[in-house]
């Protein structure tokens, strides 16, 4: 037989000795478990994968909120200087403007009206339906919309 490791105390009898026997083979099975893990390259590019997935999607989630927060504070600031510049307007050209504002308003809903009477039922329901898609991946339509207005600035600048 062999000599036992220096660290571990020889046993002094036949259940002490199996005692060993099944801690070493628990041992054993941890470690063997940890090597397949660690040789499965599936499975670990999937973990990575649903980890980088769930980083994307809190950092999505992040910009959106500071996106949000940005547009409110644009929006406020775009209101302030709409109301300083109608105050300092004439009473005649705010008169004006709101006649203007009226008639185009007017003129629209007619325009609506007159479309809404001569479009086909079916292709009103696939406007009413590329509308929801589009306000339901209102993130995705923006982020689209951006990269084509930077992909013609390029454009325009090569050619």
């Amino acid at each position: 037989m062999t000599q036992p490791p220096h660290d571990e105390p020889t046993a002094e009898g036949p259940d002490e000795l199996r005692e060993q026997v099944e801690k070493t083979r628990q041992e054993l099975g941890q470690t063997v478990e940890a090597l397949a893990a660690k040789a499965d390259v599936k499975a670990r590019a999937q973990e990575k994968a649903a980890e980088a997935k769930e980083q994307a999607a809190a950092k999505a989630g992040e910009l959106k909120d500071q996106a949000a927060l940005k547009a409110g504070e644009l929006k406020a600031k775009a209101a302030e200087a709409a109301v300083r510049v109608q105050d300092k307007l004439p009473d005649p050209v705010k008169e004006k403007a709101v006649q203007a504002a009226e008639q185009a308003r007017a003129k629209a809903a007619q325009a609506g009206q007159l479309i809404q009477e001569k479009t086909p039922e079916p292709v009103r329901a696939q406007a009413v339906q590329g509308t929801r898609i589009a306000r339901d991946n209102r993130n995705l339509v923006l982020a689209a919309a951006g990269a084509g207005v930077v992909l013609w600035m390029l454009c325009r600048r090569k050619g």
